[in-house]
């Protein structure tokens, strides 16, 4: 699931500017793991998150929010 998460990370995160998109593609990675296939196919969009993005010197640099 960690590496999940990296790759969107990686993908969507570009010098500070996080794409919109990011925590609907972070929800649907972390879906692909939940044993209920009802819940991680007729759930999407509805998963509370919270995301937040660390620097190389563990500062936080965003937090990024969906209730």
């Amino acid at each position: 699931m960690n590496r999940s998460v990296e790759a969107v990370a990686k993908e969507y995160i570009h010098k500070g500017e996080v794409r919109e998109g990011f925590l609907n593609r972070v929800e649907g990675a972390i879906r692909c793991y939940d044993p209920c296939l009802s819940c991680s196919t007729h759930a999407l969009g509805q998963m509370p998150l919270l995301v937040q993005i660390f620097d190389r010197d563990d500062r936080l640099v965003t937090e990024l929010k969906r209730d």
